[in-house]
C-alpha cells in the first residue's frame, strides 16, 4: 500500500522507491539467493561471474553445456582464451598430470573448443570421442575463482567441470549491468555446504498412513537456501529425547519409486518402514540427496559407466565426484528440531554413525540393516563393503 503525506490539505502519494532485484535478494535471503540464481544460470547454459575476495573475477560456465556461441562470448568478454577446470578425479581418468591442488586447468583448443569442453567434462563420451586429446594441464597457479566455480557446478547438479575466462575487475559492473550476468562471491560458494545443511524450517505436516506403518506423520523441512525439501516420517509416537530408532535414507528415484534392481535402496526404504512399524515407534528421515549427493542425471551417467565395467565408486570418480558427496548435517538438525538427542541408527554405513556424532547426535547403537542381493546388484553391494567400508 502507498504511504500518504499531507501538504496544504492535499493528500499526495509518495513516489515508489526503485528496487534493485539483486539487492532485494541479498537483503531477503543473503548469499544463498545469489548462489541459487547463479546455479540456475549454469543449468541454462549461461555464464556467471564469480568474484573472489582478492584478485580478478572470472566468467564461469558449465563445460557439459558448452556451445560455440558461449565460447565466442567468453573470448569477447574476457579478451583471453578460456580453459576448462576439472577435479583431480576426472583429470586422473584422462591421464592429465596434476600440477595444482584439487582442481586442474586444461587449455581448450582454438578449434572445436565447445566440443572439447564437453568431452573433458563427461566420461560417458570417452568411448564416443576417443580421438580428442591428449590433454595437458596448465602449470600456472589457479585463479582465486577456480575451486568455487567447480563447486558451483556441483550445487547446480551438473558435472563438476566448468569453463573459466578471467576478466578485469573494471569489467565486472559493465557485464552485470549491460549483459545481465549474475554475479556471486567465491567465499559464499565455499560456505554454502554449512549454511544449507543447518538452516531448515518446517513448511508442511500431515498424517500419512504407510504400508507397514499406518500410524505415520510426515513433516517437510525446507532449507533456507531454496534447495529441495527433506522429509521426516514419524512412525508411531517416538518419545524425545530418545534413544529413538532412526533410519537415514537418501532418496533414490530409480530404486524407491521405479523398483530398480541395480541397487538395494528400495528394499532398504520399505524394510526400514516395516521394521520401525513393527518396533512400534521411530523416525525415517528421507533426505533429498539423490545418487549419493550427485543428482539424478549424474547418477544415470554413473550407471552408463557401470555398464562399461566400472564399479559404483569408480563411476562416481570418473565423473569427477568423490565416492560419496552426501552431507548429514540436515539430518542432525531435523532430529534436534524433533527433540531427539540420541538414536539407535539403522545402517550398515559407519560414516552415517560418525556424521551424526559430529553434529551432536549420540548413536547409542548401530542396528544392522541389510537385505539379500540379486544378480543385478551383487557387485554393487560387494563394492560398498570392500571400498566404502559398509558392514553387514
Amino acid at each position: 500500500m502507498k504511504s500518504i503525506a499531507r501538504k496544504g490539505g492535499v493528500r499526495r502519494a509518495k513516489p515508489r522507491a526503485k528496487v534493485n532485484a539483486s539487492s532485494l535478494a541479498e537483503r531477503l535471503h543473503g548469499a544463498a539467493a545469489q548462489i541459487d540464481r547463479a546455479a540456475a544460470e549454469l543449468r541454462r547454459g549461461l555464464p556467471v561471474v564469480v568474484v573472489p575476495a582478492k584478485g580478478a573475477p572470472s566468467l564461469i560456465a558449465a563445460a557439459e553445456l558448452a556451445s560455440p556461441a558461449l565460447i565466442e562470448a567468453l573470448r569477447a568478454w574476457s579478451g583471453r582464451a578460456p580453459h576448462a577446470l576439472l577435479t583431480h578425479h576426472r583429470a586422473a581418468t584422462l591421464k592429465i598430470r596434476l600440477y595444482t591442488a584439487e582442481i586442474v586447468a586444461v587449455p581448450l583448443p582454438r578449434d572445436e573448443a565447445a566440443r572439447a569442453a564437453q568431452v573433458l567434462a563427461d566420461p560417458t563420451r570417452d568411448m564416443r570421442d576417443p580421438m580428442m586429446g591428449p590433454w595437458s594441464a596448465e602449470r600456472a597457479p589457479l585463479s582465486p575463482c577456480a575451486k568455487a566455480g567447480v563447486r558451483l557446478a556441483k550445487i547446480a547438479a551438473l558435472l563438476p567441470a566448468v569453463i573459466e575466462a578471467p576478466i578485469a575487475a573494471r569489467a565486472l559492473a559493465a557485464l552485470v549491468k549491460r549483459e545481465g550476468l549474475v554475479s556471486v562471491r567465491a567465499d559464499d560458494i565455499a560456505r554454502h555446504d554449512v549454511s544449507a545443511g543447518v538452516a531448515l524450517k518446517t513448511v508442511a505436516r500431515a498424517r500419512l498412513p504407510l504400508a507397514g506403518a499406518e500410524e505415520t506423520r510426515v513433516l517437510a523441512f525446507r532449507p533456507s537456501s531454496g534447495e529441495r525439501e527433506h522429509l521426516a516420517l514419524l512412525i508411531g509416537s517416538p518419545e524425545p529425547p530418545g534413544p529413538v530408532l532412526v533410519r537415514l535414507h537418501s532418496e533414490c528415484l530409480t530404486g524407491d519409486l521405479l523398483g530398480s534392481l541395480k541397487c538395494d535402496c528400495g528394499d532398504q526404504l520399505r524394510g526400514a518402514i516395516a521394521a520401525i512399524g513393527e518396533a512400534g515407534a521411530g523416525i525415517l528421515l528421507y533426505l533429498a540427496q539423490e545418487g549419493r549427493g550427485i543428482g539424478l542425471i549424474n547418477k544415470l551417467k554413473a550407471y552408463e559407466l557401470q555398464d562399461q565395467g566400472f564399479d559404483t565408486i569408480e563411476a562416481n570418480q570418473r565423473l569427477g565426484f568423490e565416492a560419496d558427496e552426501r552431507e548429514f548435517a540436515a539430518a542432525a538438525e531435523m532430529l534436534k528440531y524433533l527433540g531427539f538427542s540420541s538414536v539407535r541408527l539403522m545402517t550398515n554405513n559407519p560414516e552415517k554413525v560418525a556424521a551424526l556424532s559430529r553434529f551432536g547426535i549420540e548413536v547409542v547403537e548401530r542396528v544392522a540393516h541389510a537385505f539379500p542381493s540379486n544378480p543385478h546388484n551383487e557387485a554393487y553391494i560387494a563394492t560398498k563393503k570392500a571400498k566404502a567400508g559398509h558392514l553387514t
